[in-house]
């Protein structure tokens, strides 16, 4: 599986979540504590806002601890709004077009989970792809392809009810293969306007999904913590595990539940496959 994190707020430079908290994002690609492997070192991607343009995308298929153009940019660039992401590969293969984020004209998409005997059903999946996005499909990964189905159920204009329906035709073309189970997603995707996250396991028992409390919350806790101190009342940080061990600065995000975060509000909703 995969570990991830989802940057809105004060424009801030990633070098900040990527390396110097603690159990930082690069920490987690070689010390994980929530995913289901403890290495997460089959590529690495990284997918950033700066204006109202197309999002900017770097992605490498090494371990991330290592990638030297990675600290590079996050030390020197700056933005309000970075999806990062660090893979372990479920069975496709380790190449730059299955790293996450993956990118189509102002959307980024990225996710932590499986769909479970995905070479079963990923040519009946393809299929459902509409014909005018399927030459964008570039990897061979099922995250990619969950993010072509969910574009061709109408992400660009309800991404909860796209995403519902997406979930819910995986799950009914598994079911006609006799496959049990067959997602398992935590999944963030973002227009450069809005951000919406995913919690949602066939089996009700998805990866770990975490965001930070309101950040005037985190100034009474901790007074003299600087960083908390600089950042906007808008700030949030969704990850797929705790940055550091701060008491109570992380919530987890309930079982079968998407989230919107969006300048001047945010909040949590049960999620439901729609099997259209």
């Amino acid at each position: 599986m995969c570990r991830w994190l989802v940057y809105s707020g004060s424009p801030i430079r990633p070098e900040e979540l990527l390396y110097k908290v603690d159990h930082s994002l690069i920490d987690q690609s070689m010390h994980a504590k929530l995913g289901a492997t403890t290495l997460n070192g089959d590529g690495f991607g990284m997918g950033w806002y700066d204006g109202p343009r197309p999002p900017g995308l770097f992605r490498g298929i090494g371990p991330a601890w290592g990638d030297r153009n990675l600290r590079e940019l996050s030390e020197h660039l700056e933005t309000g709004l970075f999806f990062a992401h660090i893979r372990a590969s479920t069975g496709t293969a380790v190449q730059e077009t299955n790293c996450h984020p993956f990118r189509y004209r102002t959307w980024l998409w990225m996710h932590n989970g499986e769909i479970h005997d995905f070479h079963r059903i990923k040519r009946e999946l393809a299929l459902a792809i509409e014909p005018e996005l399927f030459p964008h499909l570039e990897g061979s990964t099922d995250s990619e392809l969950m993010f072509y189905l969910a574009l061709s159920y109408g992400l660009r204009d309800d991404p909860p009810v796209a995403v519902a329906r997406m979930v819910g035709h995986v799950e009914r073309v598994a079911a006609e293969h006799g496959i049990a189970n067959p997602v398992q997603m935590t999944v963030a995707t973002s227009n450069g306007e809005h951000v919406w996250i995913f919690r949602y396991s066939s089996q009700r028992e998805s990866r770990s999904l975490f965001y930070s409390r309101r950040i005037e919350a985190l100034r009474e806790l901790y007074p003299d913590n600087a960083n908390f101190r600089r950042l906007s009342e808008q700030t949030r940080i969704i990850v797929s595990e705790p940055l550091g061990d701060l008491p109570g600065a992380w919530r987890e995000v309930p079982e079968s539940t998407y989230g919107l975060v969006e300048p001047g509000r945010d909040f949590l909703r049960e999620f439901h496959p729609d099997p259209v």
